[in-house]
């Protein structure tokens, strides 16, 4: 039979919150509330104020924007033991949302009323060190977008998400990943084809097996 975990012992297990005192960690939880949210429920909506301050304790989400053609542009993954929220401000006491957020599973969250994270940490100083990496972390992503979509060719792009997310690309539909990395499914047949030829890669199963990772990380840097 499964311990269930306390909201206490859940934020004591998440690294965002390991240098908090115990009376802190209390203090947090008093403004926590974990709950669980089905596959393909969405977060939250881009340009929508949230009140909250999520984290993902287990499952997989996905970040994406959708273009004026209502074309879905896929931005990041988010893993579990992560920030959901996305920071670009201290100062108000509510956050926005730049992205949309979909659950990929069955998924559970943690939920901290931010206005009163604020007040109790943030702006006592604690915490603000972690913050500043998860903007950091951000800037990362979009820099990561920004060459996927205008500077890597196909061979680069796959290469890239079979190093980077090759458990997300074996659970995938190959016509997902095409709309992931915005590129043919021809295209992208014929560049698993070609790992494939240069001994790179296998398939078993149905699965993408990495033979040779330094070559594939060769490829990613080309």
């Amino acid at each position: 039979m499964h311990k269930i975990m306390s909201t206490k012992n859940i934020i004591s297990s998440l690294n965002f919150f390991s240098l908090l005192s115990e009376e802190q960690v209390d203090q947090l939880s008093s403004i926590s509330v974990v709950s669980k949210y089905p596959k393909e429920y969405v977060v939250h909506y881009e340009k929508k104020e949230n009140n909250s301050l999520l984290f993902l304790l287990s499952g997989l989400a996905k970040a994406y924007k959708i273009d004026k053609h209502n074309n879905e542009i896929f931005l990041h993954y988010i893993y579990e033991n992560s920030l959901i929220s996305e920071i670009s401000n201290i100062r108000q006491d509510t956050l926005n949302s730049f992205s949309n957020i979909t659950l990929l599973e069955d998924s559970q969250i943690l939920q901290i009323d931010y206005k009163k994270f604020k007040e109790i940490f943030l702006d006592k100083g604690y915490l603000c060190s972690e913050f500043t990496n998860e903007i950091i972390l951000r800037s990362q992503q979009l820099q990561s977008l920004i060459n996927r979509e205008f500077i890597f060719n196909s061979v680069v792009k796959v290469a890239m998400m079979l190093h980077d997310d090759l458990e997300i690309f074996n659970k995938l539909k190959r016509a997902e990943i095409s709309l992931i990395l915005h590129i043919q499914p021809e295209t992208l047949s014929r560049v698993l084809n070609r790992l494939k030829r240069d001994n790179i890669i296998d398939s078993k199963n149905g699965k993408i097996v990495i033979l040779d990772k330094e070559a594939l990380m060769s490829v990613c840097e080309e």
